[in-house]
């Protein structure tokens, strides 16, 4: 219901290639960091967003999405729910073209209020699962 075909398709081919990765750290162990990777591979510019700002992945970290100071295309969104709502808000403001929650992410509030707002939006899905399955 939140994720279909299409948009899918449409957010990793042609929406743009800077995704900001909400929730992205040094942690080896996180799925963002694995998830970030495999972006990364498919030609992605993934920009870390994380309260510590910390480097990964060769990319300069940003405490929030408004601190970045150049245009993001897709927000990528590994916080927990009750959280991704206020992120889907904040990428809306920054002016994303797409917000992507990660799978178990799930607000339909914050889904009706991100397209209502314009953009593109997949929720409850992992873009390094669904890139290799679109071929």
């Amino acid at each position: 219901m939140y994720a279909d075909d299409e948009t899918i398709r449409r957010i990793l081919t042609t929406t743009g290639d800077t995704w900001a990765v909400v929730g992205l750290s040094e942690n080896r162990s996180r799925a963002a960091y694995g998830v970030a990777q495999i972006l990364q591979r498919f030609g992605k510019r993934v920009v870390p967003v994380h309260p510590k700002a910390a480097t990964v992945h060769g990319e300069q970290g940003y405490a929030s999405l408004a601190d970045i100071p150049f245009p993001v295309d897709v927000v990528d969104v590994f916080v927990n729910s009750d959280l991704a709502g206020q992120v889907a808000d904040e990428a809306v403001a920054a002016g994303a073209k797409a917000v992507w929650f990660q799978l178990g992410v799930v607000d339909p509030e914050a889904y009706a209020r991100t397209r209502e707002a314009g953009l593109d939006m997949v929720m409850d899905r992992c873009p390094a699962i669904e890139i290799p399955r679109l071929g």
